[in-house]
């Protein structure tokens, strides 16, 4: 078992703060072989297993003071060099800008920071487009306004929002993580009960 960070929009996170997003898919490559008599094989290897903790990363700010320059430094803080126990965060998905620091991006979230963790249940590998209604509604379609559109062809819109024009029909290779939301930083859950 594994602990791993994973990137998600605002969306998505209100989305797994309100227990409607239980999955999600990323895309994966095929890795291609070939064998001693020159016939292809293809494997995909996947970096998240069932039992792995995914700590989630979202936009957030702290205040405006850590924007400051540190003169013994010459530069701002960075993030990872913030203090876990005196630092203030304001998560963009809330909706609230208090703190007046700038806006951060996932990816630079550190661990401590982290508000949600996710636990993965079951992870199947399948073509994007196999995508059930059952799986698009767990991919946090609930309570989102469809104006007589299917789930799947709303999943299709939030697939192409990320991806970019035409990337539903490339149909690529998608790791399909499900997955239980545990509101809690991953470092203050005990594995056992994790």
């Amino acid at each position: 078992m594994n602990d791993r960070p994973i990137l998600f929009s605002a969306p998505m996170v209100q989305a797994l703060l309100a227990g409607r997003k239980t999955q999600t898919r990323r895309k994966v490559t095929p890795h291609i072989e070939v064998d001693h008599i020159g016939h292809l094989h293809s494997s995909i290897k996947l970096r998240i297993s069932v039992g792995d903790r995914l700590y989630v990363r979202e936009h957030w700010r702290t205040t405006y003071g850590l924007d400051w320059t540190v003169e013994d430094l010459g530069r701002p803080l960075r993030p990872v060099e913030f203090d876990p126990k005196t630092t203030p965060i304001e998560y963009l998905a809330d909706g609230e800008n208090e703190l007046g620091g700038k806006d951060r991006r996932a990816m630079h979230m550190p661990r401590w920071a982290s508000r949600l963790t996710l636990t993965v249940t079951d992870v199947r590998v399948e073509r994007l487009q196999s995508i059930s209604e059952a799986d698009a509604l767990a991919e946090g379609l609930a309570g989102v306004e469809l104006d007589g559109m299917d789930p799947r062809g709303w999943y299709r819109n939030l697939w192409e929002s990320i991806n970019g024009p035409g990337s539903w029909e490339a149909n690529p290779w998608v790791a399909a993580y499900t997955f239980r939301v545990i509101k809690q930083n991953i470092d203050q859950i005990e594995r056992a009960a994790a």
